[in-house]
């Protein structure tokens, strides 16, 4: 948890903090991702069972507090394996680098990265569709800063490299992001209909 502020407000200087040491995929998960996962999911379920999603014109749906409990835990577990996926992502397409990290070691770093992510899950306290929306895509674009300012540090290659890489990681990240999001609507629609 601490290199959150790090991230945040210096993010060039905490990414080679954050290369300096060997945090263990457990320490990491334990330390930072189930905690910073934790944060959307708690919001969205005290938003979508307390106030309800709006769409606008007087159209509200409020889950009971047994769906949003099943959903929360389903909508966890996936941005936890989105973590994992991300990380052996940035492990399998630094294959060709001489400077190769561990799969640990991009673990961690998607982990971080993620950060932004986890924490534009505060607005799902109050889920006005259009400001989830939004605020997930400022949290997107910071999180691609974030991969084009770690990557070249992280795998000590140049920036030009580093912009491609970070590109493609971003691109597949994109892609995962929105099968969770596809997975997750998905999942509250028919856990709505189904609890």
């Amino acid at each position: 948890m601490n290199h959150v502020w790090g991230l945040l407000s210096h993010p060039d200087r905490e990414m080679q903090v954050i290369r300096g040491e060997n945090e263990t995929i457990s320490h990491h998960y334990t330390h930072h991702v189930l905690i910073m996962a934790a944060i959307p999911v708690i919001c969205a379920f005290i938003g979508t069972t307390q106030i309800g999603w709006n769409f606008g014109e007087n159209s509200v749906v409020t889950l009971s507090w047994v769906t949003g409990f099943s959903l929360a835990v389903l909508f966890y577990a996936l941005m936890l394996a989105g973590v994992a996926v991300m990380g052996r992502v940035i492990w399998w397409m630094a294959r060709g680098y001489p400077q190769r990290p561990s799969l640990g070691r991009c673990m961690v770093f998607a982990g971080y990265v993620a950060t932004p992510l986890f924490l534009s899950g505060i607005v799902a306290l109050y889920p006005l569709v259009w400001l989830c929306v939004l605020v997930g895509t400022v949290a997107l674009f910071y999180t691609g800063y974030l991969l084009y300012i770690g990557i070249p540090t992280f795998l000590s290659i140049n920036k030009e490299e580093g912009l491609s890489f970070s590109s493609s990681t971003l691109a597949i990240g994109v892609l995962v992001l929105e099968v969770l999001l596809a997975l997750t609507v998905i999942l509250w629609g028919y856990g709505y209909r189904l609890f």
